[in-house]
């Protein structure tokens, strides 16, 4: 087992930072947080045609396959420059119709591959949330109830959310796609993929918000001394640190369980998706408060990544029902917990 990215994975995350570098995403991300989504969609096809979301789709429908090692390591770039939209539950959306096959596949993923569809998924489950993400702006937006897949033709009023660039809404209505036990089995395994993505798009996060702060503490002077250079604030990056550090290897180990097929991949993303949402989390805390007052302002940029780490927290499994999943899956043994939904309830749509 290869424990750490090839050549091949590096370059491609080193040109995806150098394109998102020179995109302007602050600005892309408050012009989506606006309702003006033409910036977004623009930057949306530039990462189509690098092809980060034929990383979801299969080779016969004009993708790449699956490819969960790719897939972090380009939303750990996403997540490193804030990309607004749903490009977690686009992912998703893909494995989840490369699983069931048929005519809405043949339809759909080769315009996911290609960047001309936006896609938006919900899974509706038990504790779950009945909101999906970015409903207003998706060309398709999927709702899975059970063992019926459906595309939803409208969506109810959008809700407000802890990040100003996420977008939630209820699904309603729809044309049924597909119905059958094999449904259950499709959802978990794209709910696997967007948890994930999820977790690695958290993890990017975390580091720039790290990076920024550390920068910033090194520029701040009191008592005619940096405050970099304080005991206690050396301490508290040090922690930070340290959790990004610890949730890195769990990431990409559950993306190379996914890639294998392993039986208990659903513990391995649970993990995963805990340690990045808490280490993107406690990063936030501690951009906000080594910023000082100028981190409690939505002027600065600091704030765009500040508050999406609450949301990447929650979304597709909240620390709570991630734990719960693990310990699920630990107790059941070996090929004993197959899928989220056959865990404890809880994992979650978006929701904030």
């Amino acid at each position: 087992m290869r424990f750490l990215p090839d050549d091949e994975q590096r370059e491609f995350a080193r040109t995806l930072d150098r394109m998102l570098g020179s995109a302007g995403t602050p600005g892309v991300v408050r012009s989506w947080a606006s309702g003006d989504h033409g910036p977004g969609r623009a930057l949306w096809a530039r990462l189509a045609e690098a092809g980060v979301f034929a990383l979801a789709v299969p080779e016969e429908h004009e993708g790449l396959g699956l490819l969960p090692v790719e897939l972090t390591v380009a939303f750990g770039v996403l997540g490193r420059h804030a990309v607004p939209g749903p490009v977690a539950e686009t992912a998703a959306a893909g494995a989840l119709l490369g699983r069931l096959g048929g005519d809405p596949a043949r339809l759909w993923l080769p315009r996911i591959a290609s960047g001309k569809a936006v896609a938006s998924l919900c899974v509706l489950s038990p504790g779950g949330s009945p909101y999906a993400l970015d409903a207003d702006i998706a060309d398709a937006l999927f709702v899975v109830d059970h063992d019926t897949v459906r595309l939803a033709e409208s969506h109810g009023p959008v809700q407000p959310s802890a990040d100003p660039a996420r977008r939630l809404a209820r699904p309603l209505g729809g044309t049924v796609l597909a119905r059958g036990p094999q449904v259950a089995a499709a959802a978990a395994h794209a709910a696997d993929v967007a948890a994930l993505a999820t977790a690695a798009q958290a993890l990017g996060l975390g580091r720039a918000l790290l990076k920024r702060t550390v920068e910033y503490v090194r520029r701040r002077t009191q008592f005619g001394v940096a405050v970099g250079s304080f005991q206690a604030v050396k301490h508290r990056l040090a922690d930070t640190l340290i959790a990004l550090e610890f949730a890195q290897p769990l990431v990409h180990a559950a993306a190379l369980a996914l890639a294998a097929g392993d039986p208990g991949s659903v513990r391995g993303v649970a993990a995963a998706k805990v340690a990045a949402g808490e280490a993107a989390h406690a990063s936030a805390r501690t951009a906000l408060q080594l910023h000082g007052a100028l981190g409690y302002t939505d002027e600065p940029d600091l704030s765009l990544w500040i508050r999406k780490a609450r949301p990447l927290r929650t979304a597709w499994g909240d620390p709570a029902a991630c734990r719960a999943r693990v310990l699920a899956a630990a107790s059941a043994g070996p090929g004993g917990l197959t899928g989220w939904s056959a865990a404890a309830p809880g994992w979650r749509t978006p929701r904030s």
